[in-house]
């Protein structure tokens, strides 16, 4: 099979860009002959194109790892909801900080804004399927639209949407009719020639689907409906600052990014951290900045202020100074001593 991806316009929302993943560490295995890899896709995930006729469905696809492996899919999110399955073999996989090892017949549910790893860090030996669907949402509260090709009524599509947005469970042991439904959506991937299958994945995908919402039905599952609130959308964000520290923000970009309106933004944050969004944004940059100083001795206080997102280095040393009663400059050279003293005790 020939790998192909696609450059495409990245998914927006609500003024929100969201990438797509390009599964490079995939690709690269794929190529260098490490396991078996076969996949129908859109936008930029890898696999033979998928046609409008499963509009929705992201990606569907399975590797069938035979031999010991060298690489592993680092901390990421999919864009739509995401089904794990392993037919055989075992799996390191992780999800929101929990690791596991997966085992054949195991099943994880992974929502897009749920922070997932395949690999620890390399993966394990298996055959690993997928499927994911973009329900046009990437925040906690945001309504799921699921594709115009899924058949369940609306009870059960109601009943099953409460249940994957209602609980966090990620990790769930299926029994044989999964597994046979996955046998028989590799059979229609591997024969799948420019779409011709995309009836019988369609059906396919509806019957996992039904599968599911009989496995969750007959669990001791617990909802819980704040896990829906919008709070839970801007936390998220708020953890995802961080590694974003560098960008130009503004209170308006925030709330965009978290995907609620400012003044629900500025109370969620008030509520969550005790400081307005403004404040919070300073405060979490000046911990870089100070963490940067002590660590990159070789970059200047103007590297170190547009690293941490402050417009100028004139700037960043009169919030530094305000806040730490000293230079960036100062603050660094104490550290520099203290660094000294503990490596040269007096005797």
């Amino acid at each position: 099979m020939k790998i192909n991806t696609q450059k495409i316009q990245p998914y927006e929302a609500d003024g929100v860009v969201y990438h797509a993943d390009t599964c490079l560490p995939l690709i690269d295995a794929y190529k260098r002959k490490k396991l078996k890899f076969k996949a129908l896709a859109r936008h930029t995930y890898p696999g033979d194109r998928l046609d409008e006729n499963t509009l929705g469905l992201n990606s569907i696809g399975y590797w069938d790892a035979n031999e010991p492996q060298d690489w592993g899919l680092d901390w990421h999110r999919n864009e739509g909801i995401e089904f794990h399955f392993l037919e055989s073999g075992s799996m390191p996989y992780a999800q929101e900080n929990k690791e596991v090892m997966l085992m054949p017949n195991h099943l994880t549910i992974t929502r897009p804004w749920e922070a997932h790893k395949v690999g620890d860090p390399h993966i394990g030996m298996g055959k690993f399927y997928w499927v994911i669907i973009d329900l046009g949402v990437r925040r906690p509260h945001q309504e799921w639209v699921w594709p115009d090709w899924i058949t369940l009524t609306p009870k059960d599509l109601t009943r099953l949407t409460t249940i994957l947005r209602q609980n966090e469970k990620s990790v769930w042991k299926t029994d044989q009719r999964v597994r046979d439904c996955f046998l028989r959506i590799n059979k229609a991937i591997n024969t799948d020639k420019k779409g011709s299958n995309a009836s019988r994945i369609r059906l396919l995908v509806n019957y996992l689907l039904i599968l599911l919402l009989d496995l969750m039905n007959t669990d001791d599952i617990i909802l819980n409906e704040s896990l829906t609130d919008s709070s839970r959308s801007v936390k998220y964000f708020l953890n995802e600052l961080e590694k974003n520290l560098s960008e130009n923000w503004t209170i308006e970009l925030m709330a965009e990014s978290a995907g609620v309106g400012i003044t629900r933004f500025t109370h969620h944050c008030k509520r969550l951290t005790n400081l307005t969004p403004m404040r919070y944004l300073a405060m979490r940059r000046l911990e870089l900045s100070k963490s940067m100083l002590q660590k990159n001795l070789n970059l200047s206080i103007t590297e170190v202020a547009y690293s941490c997102g402050f417009a100028t280095s004139q700037y960043f040393s009169t919030v530094f100074k305000k806040h730490e009663k000293c230079s960036p400059n100062e603050f660094r050279t104490r550290f520099q001593i203290r660094e000294n003293i503990s490596a040269y005790p007096e005797v």
